[in-house]
């Protein structure tokens, strides 16, 4: 089932009350993985959600990531005391470009810190699109280092989402069993499925619902 696989989101910066609520009762109603959202709309989510498996998350560093870690820090505090299962970090790409994958280092260090207080899962967002191969293989073995729970590829809004060469990248060179989180430009359960097949453990859509949709009409005589 193409539902447990995914973090149904929506982080449009213009979304209603009404929009985070269908959100949730959908990604209820189905059993997706989790509701990704804006933090101003995590306590509603959480009330929404409350009683289901489906998980919370929320953005910290959305979506430029060029918040010091300090910031982070308190933005990922105040997420989890409010409800928040998981948290999608941006890294600070500024500082992967400039190969300063100390400052990485201490941003996730800030956050994975916290676990000792919390119990949550935390996703680092490297902007796949914007790395090269080698930016790329350095931050994810910086993360398993750091025991990041997941490797998170896009924001969304840049040039590019996931691709299946992503994937296949951080497949081949992880030596951890550090998971993956596909996202952005999902809109095809082929794609997905395509996505999954390589290694993704997660996918990340604002299409989540017509991603269920379509394979439940797979399904019908």
């Amino acid at each position: 089932m193409i539902a447990a696989y995914l973090d149904s989101t929506n982080l449009k910066p213009d979304s209603r009350a009404q929009d985070i609520i269908t959100l949730c009762e959908q990604a209820a109603r189905y059993s997706m993985a989790a509701v990704c959202v804006t933090p101003y709309r995590l306590p509603l989510a959480r009330q929404i959600l409350s009683g289901s498996t489906v998980r919370t998350c929320t953005v910290i560093g959305f979506p430029l990531g060029a918040e010091p870690a300090r910031l982070k820090k308190e933005q990922a505090f105040w997420a989890l005391q409010n409800g928040a299962d998981e948290l999608d970090m941006v890294a600070n790409l500024g500082a992967l470009k400039d190969g300063q994958l100390e400052v990485i280092r201490q941003e996730v260090s800030e956050l994975m810190g916290l676990k000792a207080h919390y119990d949550f899962v935390l996703k680092v967002i490297v902007e796949t699109g914007l790395l090269t191969p080698g930016e790329l293989i350095a931050v994810l073995h910086l993360l398993e280092g750091l025991k990041v729970d997941f490797i998170k590829t896009s924001t969304g809004i840049n040039s590019r989402g996931a691709s299946l060469e992503d994937i296949q990248t951080i497949c081949k060179h992880r030596q951890t069993q550090i998971s993956i989180k596909a996202s952005g430009g999902i809109k095809t359960l082929a794609f997905a499925r395509q996505l999954i097949a390589a290694g993704a453990d997660r996918i990340g859509s604002s299409n989540a619902l017509n991603l269920v949709m379509e394979e439940m009409a797979e399904k019908r005589p």
